[in-house]
């Protein structure tokens, strides 16, 4: 070793370690540590005794052995069970043997296969909750989902938020957004089964919904597949996926500052744009795959459900545990409806007449209403006290002020005055256009503990005189009429 130190301050390693009679690998050896091994302490042994010596191969491996998916933590506490004596300190030694005694001696485990991808060959669908995320609208929480479609080979996503369950019309709807926005179709189309669709649903819807999936994609000329139930790594593609895309949107939120947005549209914007960026960075592979994919057909194909409703004398209808008002001259017609995941359109005959925001029911909850003030604020002012016990009362009111008005007026005010007050405002509110700013006003009355003033509220939000147009009426002098009849009475006489 000596003569190796002394030939190494003017040769290499490998002459100096063949010079003094060395390995190359001695050499290096020495090289990085010039302390001979005879010189070395010994190894550390263990300091106390093992307290699995004498349990883990009789009592473990037996409980290994014949229930091969237990769990570390269940036999952990089997063994303190059976030896009060030993230390909780030894949960991680004993995953650690358990680990290792099943790298060598444990079952085989299930072996995944990695997937050669063709460009314009599979895209996948998919739905993810985006609970966790606590997004609110106004300052209300947004209880809601993600339709995600990916390609297996560009990576090229999309991203709809849905606010119902995992439907046909939200897969329709996201997936016909997808394809159109992408500029091309994909040879095959595969789902989860759909299985949270199929939840709930007898044969026959299930057949029905089965039917509806596959006429959606031999529209497209696409061949759907789906992957066995159970397991959700056959849609490996879009499943990983999941957690990068909503652990983008969490980064998203965070460096905005706030969850809350003013309305869902703005939300949406924020999601189209998360995703927008994502498909930024993978913008090469897409324009590949673009050039293999199928063109679109000439049009889109349907992504809602055909209803039929009939509107009852109470101004509305009820649809799904779900009461919805309507201008009360469409009282005793019959209307078509097509239900997408958040609206509803109404149709008379072929005329279309509005769209309403969709709400959903409970499975065993209580009847949900989508009320609107301007259908039956005319029937209001007839009958005030029809506000007293009117089953949608809460939701008649458009603004969460009207509603502490009106509790403060009950505590001041007879029921009959209440309800002839509010609904003067509301009237007002209907007549003048000015439910915002007439908003604003309540706010500031509650805010001085008073009761609104509906005479100077009536002039605050009157018409300005300057903007009333001038309108002159301009009399016939009478003397034109006897003229008219004497004229009339000589045609008269000239005809007999």
């Amino acid at each position: 070793m000596r003569l190796f130190m002394t030939l190494r301050q003017t040769h290499s390693v490998t002459i100096a370690a063949a010079k003094a009679g060395l390995s190359r690998a001695t050499g290096y050896r020495l090289e990085a540590d010039p302390v001979l091994i005879s010189q070395k302490k010994p190894e550390r042994g263990r300091r106390r005794p093992d307290p699995l010596a004498d349990i883990f191969d009789t009592e473990v491996v037996p409980l290994l052995r014949s229930s091969p998916g237990l769990r570390p933590v269940a036999i952990f506490e089997e063994l303190l069970r059976r030896h009060p004596d030993l230390s909780p300190g030894i949960r991680r030694t004993l995953e650690r043997r358990i680990r290792e005694w099943r790298a060598v001696y444990g079952p085989e485990q299930e072996v995944m296969f990695r997937q050669v991808h063709k460009p314009g060959k599979m895209g996948l669908s998919d739905f993810t909750d985006m609970g966790r995320l606590a997004v609110s609208i106004a300052g209300q929480p947004l209880d809601h989902r993600l339709y995600h479609f990916r390609l297996a080979y560009s990576g090229f996503e999309h991203a709809h938020v849905i606010l119902g369950g995992e439907s046909y019309v939200a897969m329709a709807e996201g997936l016909q957004n997808a394809l159109w926005s992408l500029g091309g179709v994909p040879e095959e189309h595969r789902t989860d089964s759909l299985s949270a669709a199929f939840k709930n649903l007898d044969q026959s819807a299930q057949a029905d919904l089965t039917d509806r999936v596959d006429a959606l994609c031999r529209h497209y000329g696409m061949t759907p597949s789906r992957n066995n139930r159970g397991l959700a790594h056959e849609n490996g593609s879009i499943e990983g996926p999941h957690g990068h895309l909503k652990r983008a949107i969490e980064d998203a939120l965070a460096m905005r500052g706030s969850r809350d947005f003013g309305n869902l549209e703005s939300y949406r914007r924020f999601i189209d744009e998360v995703v927008g960026r994502i498909n930024a960075r993978n913008a090469k592979r897409i324009d590949i795959e673009r050039a293999s994919l199928k063109p679109l057909p000439v049009r889109r194909t349907t992504d809602h459900e055909q209803v039929t409703v009939r509107v009852t004398s109470s101004g509305g209808f009820m649809l799904r545990k779900v009461f919805y008002t309507v201008p009360s001259r469409l009282i005793h017609h019959q209307l078509r409806g097509r239900l997408y995941d958040d609206r509803l359109e109404l149709f008379l005959g072929a005329t279309f007449l509005m769209t309403l925001p969709r709400r959903r029911a409970g499975r065993h909850g209580p009847h949900q209403h989508v009320v609107n003030y301007h259908h039956v604020i005319h029937s209001l002012r007839k009958k005030p006290m029809a506000l007293m016990g009117l089953v949608y009362r809460d939701q008649l009111f458009p603004r969460q002020v009207f509603r502490e008005v009106f509790d403060m007026m009950l505590e001041r005010a007879t029921e009959r005055q209440a309800c002839r007050m509010i609904v003067d405002l509301l009237a007002l509110a209907h007549d003048r256009g000015c439910e915002a700013e007439l908003a604003a006003q309540l706010e500031e009355d509650m805010r001085q503990q008073r009761l609104p003033d509906i005479a100077a509220l009536r002039a605050l939000f009157a018409p300005l005189a300057e903007s009333l147009p001038g309108v002159e009426v301009h009399l016939a002098d009478l003397s034109s009429y006897d003229q008219l009849l004497s004229s009339a009475s000589i045609a008269e006489e000239a005809a007999a």
